[in-house]
């Protein structure tokens, strides 16, 4: 199994759904035999730069162990959600598990 690192940004209206949002792709991810090793809800943040006309968004940061094919399935959630702003996939080459300089402690 590969090691990757997620990121979403969701509509800042949506806010509220996030938790059910991470409940589902980490309940996606345990039933494919995959493994959560980070997962940091970042809550709304400025954006850089406006995104149709959105200036915040509510940020989530996944590092996982899992297949291919379940990445595909999560990216391919992530690309047809409407809450979902951006979203990006990068692969790792070990598991990350320290808290991210960004977190809020």
């Amino acid at each position: 199994m590969r090691h990757y690192e997620v990121i979403i940004m969701v509509h800042p209206d949506q806010s509220e759904q996030v938790p059910t949002m991470i409940q589902r792709y980490e309940t996606l991810i345990k039933n494919a035999g995959g493994t959560i090793h980070r997962l940091e809800d970042w809550g709304r943040r400025q954006l850089a730069y406006a995104i149709e006309k959105i200036h915040k968004a509510h940020y989530v940061l996944l590092n996982i162990e899992c297949e291919h094919s379940t990445v595909q399935e999560l990216t391919n959630n992530f690309r047809f959600n409407d809450a979902v702003i951006r979203h990006l996939v990068i692969l790792r080459d070990s598991a990350v598990t320290t808290p991210s300089p960004i977190f809020p402690i």
